[in-house]
């Protein structure tokens, strides 16, 4: 299996309501054995170049197990961030050989 990170992003004026803590563990908790690392938080942001396009920024990072990409996009599908006008970059993670 390959290891997929998730970028979470959100529209830039999004703001977490009561429930998004039960939301996100819920969605967490679907993902079973799939979920290698939970991921942080993103509290602060800063983009280079051609980012994620203009209203929205990261939130948040998590790193997956899938078979291949239309594995790990079938998990990403439900994210609680597709339901606040957000969404969910997604990529491959290519280990660095050690030196």
């Amino acid at each position: 299996m390959a290891k997929y990170v998730f970028s979470f992003r959100v529209p830039a004026d999004y703001a977490p309501h009561a429930g998004t803590a039960a939301e996100w563990q819920a969605w967490f908790g679907g993902l079973g054995s799939a979920l290698v690392d939970v991921g942080n938080a993103v509290t602060d942001y800063a983009s280079l170049g051609e980012v994620g396009g203009s209203g929205s920024r990261m939130v948040a990072y998590s790193v997956v197990s899938a078979a291949d990409m239309d594995s790990a996009l079938a998990l990403a599908k439900d994210c609680p961030v597709m339901r606040v006008g957000g969404g969910v970059e997604v990529g491959p993670v290519i280990e660095a050989a050690a030196s």
